[in-house]
């Protein structure tokens, strides 16, 4: 299991991303053009000390990206468009968790590349929901269903 974080903006966000990816062993990789510097102060307090227990992968473009992971796992697309609701996915241990940028999400021509889309079901905006969920906290909602589901979070106390 492994998350991507394509074009990043908001370095807090990241840095809680790393923090759940060291709590669990998972690489984290970071995508395209990231709207800050992997040397950001508020990357860094958000990951606190766990920056040396993070698994971190940079790409400098998707297509590097998919070259690598396309062979080792399927591409799990996060997406409010997603074709299938997160409670009735069946992650594998390979998957690849994919997140789009805080303010724009997946571009469609990304999400032309994964025939598997998974939205988070939420209340609607008009029925009292919220607009969207924080970026860390839906990664870490994906994570722990995708765990769960894999068989993976038995390897955990």
């Amino acid at each position: 299991m492994e998350i991507v974080l394509f074009e990043p903006e908001i370095p807090p966000n990241t840095g809680n991303i790393a923090r759940l990816c060291a709590a669990y062993g998972v690489v984290l990789n970071l995508v395209g053009k990231l709207g800050f510097s992997l040397e950001d102060k508020y990357l860094k307090r958000a990951g606190c000390d766990y920056w040396p227990h993070v698994k971190l992968r940079v790409w400098s473009a998707w297509d590097n990206f998919v070259a690598d992971a396309g062979q080792r796992g399927r591409l799990i697309m996060t997406s409010t468009k997603g074709r299938q609701k997160l409670p009735d996915f069946e992650f594998l241990p390979g998957d690849f968790l994919v997140f789009g940028p805080e303010t724009r999400g997946l571009p469609e021509d990304l999400l032309a590349h994964s025939q598997w889309t998974v939205r988070l079901p939420e209340l609607a905006w008009d029925e009292g929901g919220v607009r969207s969920l924080n970026l860390s906290t839906t990664a870490g909602i994906f994570l722990y269903a995708a765990l769960v589901s894999s068989g993976l979070m038995a390897d955990f106390c």
